[in-house]
Order: C-alpha cells, then sequence, then structure tokens
C-alpha cells in the first residue's frame, strides 16, 4: 500500500536518480527500523537541526557517533549486566542499538552533549558559496558604448 513506483521519474528526468533511489531506499528501510531507542529531531532555525535520543543509562563511553557521506549513524554498546544485580522487574531497556539517519547534502554534525539521559545531537547544513543565490549585474555591451563615445567625438 505504501510502496511508490518510481520508473516514470527515471524515464522523464536527468540527474534526479539518485534522489529516487534514496526516497526508494528510505520507503523500504523504514518499515525495517527499530523503534528502540525513541527520538526526536527538532528544527531550531532554518539551517540547524537537533536530535535528541532517549537513552537511560547509557554512559558517554558506551556510545559511539559516526558521520558517513550522507548518513549519520549512531550506536550504543552496553556492558555485560553485574552478576550480582537481581531485577523483581526491567523496565529500562539497556541493550545494544544502531539508529541511522540519512543527512541531506552539506549538513554536518557540530556538536553532540549528553544531558540528563539525552543525547543530543546538534546539526547544521552550510551551503557553500559557490550554491548561493547571486546577483550578475548586467553591463553595457561594448557596441553600444562605442557608438556613444563616437556621437560624442563628433
Amino acid at each position: 500500500m505504501r510502496n511508490v513506483d518510481f520508473s516514470p521519474l527515471y524515464r522523464t528526468s536527468i540527474g534526479f536518480d539518485r534522489m529516487a533511489s534514496m526516497l526508494d531506499s528510505l520507503s523500504r528501510t523504514e518499515q525495517n527500523q527499530p523503534s528502540y531507542p525513541p527520538y526526536n529531531i527538532e528544527l531550531l532555525d532554518e539551517n540547524e537541526y537537533r536530535i535528541s535520543i532517549a537513552l537511560a543509562g547509557f554512559s558517554e563511553d558506551e556510545l559511539n557517533i559516526q558521520t558517513e557521506p550522507g548518513s549519520l549513524v549512531i550506536s550504543g554498546q552496553k556492558g555485560a549486566p553485574g552478576e550480582d544485580r537481581k531485577f523483581l522487574h526491567q523496565g529500562i531497556a539497556a541493550r545494544n542499538f544502531e539508529r541511522r539517519f540519512q543527512l541531506a547534502d552539506h549538513v554536518r554534525v557540530q556538536a553532540a552533549h549528553l544531558e540528563n539521559g539525552l543525547l543530543h545531537v546538534d546539526l547544521v547544513r552550510e551551503i557553500p558559496e559557490a550554491m548561493k543565490p547571486r546577483t550578475i549585474e548586467i553591463q553595457k555591451s561594448a557596441a553600444l558604448t562605442d557608438k556613444a563615445s563616437l556621437k560624442a567625438a563628433s
């Protein structure tokens, strides 16, 4: 029901194949994505984002954050539980995880910090100068300025 056919896009467009492939892979992996750990994605400013992941019981040395081209991978490796602990009820999940996020072009990780059981990862989109809109000044043509100078001289 949620499958989308991108073949018409491949037939009529050039250069969008990467985007269509990414959308297709996202729709396939979304169904297989585990729900642990829960997370939020916030828009802080026009080009600033924050991912907050609930990681109760994890310390900084048990977490790993890696950036790869076009993606961010956050994983946690929980150490072996102490054998002297006996739970009557264990509701706090303390299992290993790996969470992947697709990043758009020019989005980079700015900082990460763990506070009150939440891992905050700050991201920023930095658009290169060459890709920003710019105004082009219209110059007078050389032929018009030469004719004008000839008329003024005569």
